[in-house]
């Protein structure tokens, strides 16, 4: 499995989100960051195989950048935020699941299992 996973709920139809791209990024300086994976979400709102099974990510803070923006304009939907970046802190060689609960005007996360 890989070591980070994702799923993304459209929480305003109760159904998965499909077709939304997901960034990885790690800090590259100077308020900057840079892409370690991209990958789009499923019929389930997962990637399966987000990263390599045998990737094992660095303790290190990081962002999965969850683009919407194209997800709302294809479901004719007037959203307000174009991207949702989570930032999270990895500390050792854990699974980490974070998960995008998503609506046209808010969006939350949490720490996954």
């Amino acid at each position: 499995m890989s070591q980070i996973t994702t799923h993304v709920l459209d929480t305003s139809k109760g159904i998965p989100a499909k077709g939304i791209t997901i960034r990885l990024q790690k800090p590259a300086g100077n308020d900057q960051w840079e892409d370690i994976v991209n990958g789009e979400t499923n019929d389930d709102g997962r990637i399966p195989g987000f990263l390599p099974d045998d990737k094992v990510i660095e303790p290190g803070v990081y962002r999965m950048l969850f683009e919407t923006k194209a997800y709302f304009e294809s479901n004719q939907v007037d959203g307000f935020y174009p991207y949702a970046p989570v930032v999270f802190e990895i500390k050792d060689t854990e699974h980490y699941h974070i998960p995008l609960l998503l609506n046209p005007y808010g969006y939350s996360t949490y720490r996954g299992s």
